[in-house]
């Protein structure tokens, strides 16, 4: 029985709790005043999320721009770097191949 009346007085709490704000929202008087506050409250919040959005927006962008370039940077002196050592292991190949040249005609003779 305790536990239905304490329902019963939440319920009736929670009525008047709604009944006073909307009440308040639709009052003649104030109630235009604060419906005039809630939405100036509500478009400065829009506002205010946009103008963050939209610096977020520009900083990673900012961010992953310079991320690419040295991304572009590194890539471009590991293929240098590459094609240094290709041309390392080429003169070797070639020296090594005349080596093999000058002994195969050797034991041709």
């Amino acid at each position: 029985m305790s536990d239905n009346g304490s329902n019963v007085l939440l319920a009736l709490l929670t009525g008047a709790a709604i009944g006073a704000g909307i009440g308040i929202l639709y009052a003649p008087d104030e109630g235009i005043k604060t419906r005039k506050k809630i939405k100036d409250k509500a478009l400065e919040t829009k506002q205010d999320l946009t103008e963050r959005l939209s610096h977020a927006h520009d900083e990673l962008t900012k961010v992953a721009d310079e991320k690419k370039e040295v991304f572009e940077q590194k890539l471009e002196d590991t293929i240098s770097t590459m094609s240094y050592k290709a041309d390392e292991i080429i003169v070797q190949l070639e020296r090594k191949l005349e080596e093999i040249r000058k002994k195969n005609a050797q034991l041709q003779k």
